[in-house]
């Protein structure tokens, strides 16, 4: 067969052309990387193969020795499968809880199947990375390894400084501590506690619960947000049971306290932070990054179920009234619908938001700041502290400290990192994420999960260019403001070893220089066993 014998060399050749054509258009790492796999797998090969020589011999799958000594096994215990059996060993978890070793070292498993980075490699390493003039001052480090919780490395790793956006990684952490990741927010209808026929009886009253992502958008799915239209279809369908065609539209926005505006004032990376909003306050069609905000998104969202309503045939009279208190500041009938609402009045309507778990990853991997307010103040809510700035910063330190993190001098002044206020060290930022790996802890996973993937997701999306080391491995969190460049997640090195670092600089003048130096940084931890 010369015509198959023929397109075989072909295909040979051109195989062969590609690949010397990658050999030539490598980077010098590449190569080493290469030649390191292709002599592994020989001496791997050679291993196994000696490995089943020596074992043998052999009978039918098994070794002879093996099938003798099982034969005359008497030892009970685990699962039985019809007769006596060995307890089957079980496998070392891939997080050692913090503090222990999971098995005792051996060549074959423990800390010496996966050596440690050593402080000295590691400055070797970040050392120089860490002269580069376009980061500021002061510039801390921590590398942390997450089997065991104890820094590696650290350099002025205990000074506090401003954390920028990644004081979400203690957000996330606080509020999964407090309310656990199955939690969810609800947003409620409650009244009318009348006849419907007038007077105060015919009011309905929307009480906020704390969902920014609530959407007057469609849905699909079945884990989808919590959707206003789902919300005026059942209060609609409850309203028409009841014999009520006609209301009053009130709005409780009262479990917030504090002013509603974040101190760096109107802005379009956050909305004011009110218990009640639809998209997060956007004016556009967008859900995550800058955008338009509205001036006062309760009221919004407010007219946009009342309009709701009147599609489903559900008159509604006047627009919509803050429920809480009258427009005199007195009291008078609308503070007395509020109060019915509070007190338990009738439940017309209910949604509620995705899981807290989806709600933390979508605010770390997007940084979203309208949810890492919200979540402060859930955990303000669960503290029993007021649900303002100073509350939610209290109570989510509250959370920190019975996680036993390192507090000594951090304040946190807000949820999202754009309040200047907030001052944490590096130490205090890697130990979060050691929490959310280990073991004991596993309902602080969504943090590790959440975290924007090097060169395709979130924040990281268009940074580590296609042949940087870090793509792909890396995951962090994101952190600039203007001056303030920081990067805080996990890694995993070139030996296999899950580290955790944070890297913070504040006072930088070159923001794209600062972030290329931090990327470079993690890519240096990715790419060696630092030993």
């Amino acid at each position: 067969m010369p015509e198959a014998r023929s397109w075989q060399v072909r295909w040979w050749q051109n195989r062969w052309q590609s690949a010397t054509g990658r050999w030539r258009s490598a980077t010098v790492e590449q190569r080493r990387t290469w030649r390191l796999s292709a002599v592994s797998a020989v001496v791997g090969l050679v291993v196994a193969v000696a490995s089943v020589f020596a074992a043998g011999p052999w009978d039918s799958g098994q070794r002879t020795a093996e099938r003798a000594r099982a034969a005359g096994s008497t030892a009970t215990g685990g699962e039985r499968h019809g007769g006596p059996s060995r307890v089957a060993p079980s496998a070392s978890p891939v997080l050692a809880p913090l503090g222990t070793a999971a098995v005792a070292p051996s060549p074959d498993s423990g800390d010496d199947a996966v050596p440690r980075p050593t402080g000295a490699g590691l400055a070797d390493a970040l050392e120089p990375l860490l002269d580069d003039g376009a980061l500021g001052r002061p510039r801390s480090v921590s590398v942390v390894d997450a089997a065991t919780g104890r820094q590696v490395y650290g350099a002025r790793a205990d000074t506090q400084a401003v954390p920028a956006s990644i004081i979400k990684l203690a957000t996330g952490v606080a509020a999964l501590s407090a309310l656990g990741p199955d939690h969810r927010i609800r947003t409620t209808v409650v009244g009318p506690d009348g006849d419907g026929k007038g007077g105060d009886g015919d009011r309905i009253v929307l009480v906020g619960g704390g969902d920014p992502t609530l959407t007057a958008h469609p849905v699909k799915g079945a884990d989808h947000p919590a959707s206003l239209r789902r919300l005026a279809d059942r209060t609609a369908a409850a309203l028409r049971k009841s014999g009520t065609e006609s209301v009053r539209l009130g709005y409780d926005t009262s479990l917030y306290s504090g002013p509603a505006l974040h101190p760096i004032g109107p802005n379009e990376n956050i909305s004011p932070v009110t218990p009640l909003m639809i998209d997060e306050g956007r004016l556009d069609d967008s859900d995550h990054g800058p955008a338009p905000r509205s001036e006062d998104p309760a009221a919004d969202a407010a007219r946009a179920f009342a309009s709701m309503l009147r599609d489903r045939g559900i008159e509604v009279r006047g627009e919509p009234r803050p429920a809480k208190a009258a427009k005199t500041g007195k009291g008078g009938k609308a503070g007395k619908a509020a109060k019915a609402a509070k007190d338990g009045a009738k439940e017309l309507a209910t949604v509620r938001s995705q899981p807290l778990s989806a709600l933390v990853e979508r605010m770390l991997t997007n940084s979203d700041n309208d949810i890492a307010e919200a979540l402060a103040r859930q955990t303000a809510i669960a503290a029993g502290e007021p649900a303002g700035f100073d509350g939610a910063g209290r109570a989510v330190t509250a959370r920190l400290r019975a996680l036993r993190l390192p507090l000594s001098g951090a304040r946190i002044a807000d949820g999202s990192g754009l309040d200047r206020a907030d001052h944490v060290s590096a130490a205090l930022l890697a130990q979060v994420l050691v929490r959310a790996a280990d073991p004991d802890h596993p309902e602080l996973r969504p943090v590790l999960t959440g975290l924007p993937v090097a060169g395709f997701t979130g924040t990281l999306r268009g940074r580590y260019a296609r042949d940087a080391v870090g793509r792909g491995v890396v995951r962090a969190k994101t952190g600039t403001l203007t001056g303030v460049n920081t990067l805080a997640g996990t890694v995993v090195d070139a030996d296999g070893r899950l580290l955790v670092f944070a890297f913070m600089t504040n006072g930088t003048t070159d923001p794209q220089g600062a972030q290329r130096a931090l990327d470079r940084m993690a890519s240096a931890l990715a790419n060696c066993g630092c030993r």
